[in-house]
């Protein structure tokens, strides 16, 4: 079942990231970005957020699931997709510890 496109707007305003935190349509589903970093995915209308240590240390009861058949196992957020605060905490704490995306080569 592909993600709505009400459920991406809203975990977008829940982030609480003006122009920071945006989106890419991906196959029926969605990839989350922090600027140009991708840090999650809305996949069957539910956030996926890319697994990091620090992460993992902040969530504390962590959910582990894969967001696609195949993919590897990523955070599961539920419960706290209305708190916001605690949510922006979560992306500062995940942005910060992914690595830079890779230059793209020119054709």
């Amino acid at each position: 079942m592909a993600s709505d496109q009400k459920f991406v707007d809203f975990i977008i305003d829940q982030f609480n990231y003006s122009g920071r935190v945006t989106f890419k349509k991906m196959f029926g589903e969605y990839g989350l970005y922090f600027d140009d970093k991708l840090f999650a995915l809305v996949c069957d209308n539910k956030l996926f957020v890319k697994p990091t240590s620090s992460g993992r240390a902040y969530i504390i009861d962590v959910v582990e699931a894969p967001p696609y058949p195949g993919s590897k196992n990523q955070f599961l957020i539920e419960e706290q997709l209305e708190d916001q605060d605690w949510l922006k905490k979560l992306l500062d704490i995940t942005v910060a510890e992914l690595p830079d995306p890779k230059p793209k080569k020119k054709k």
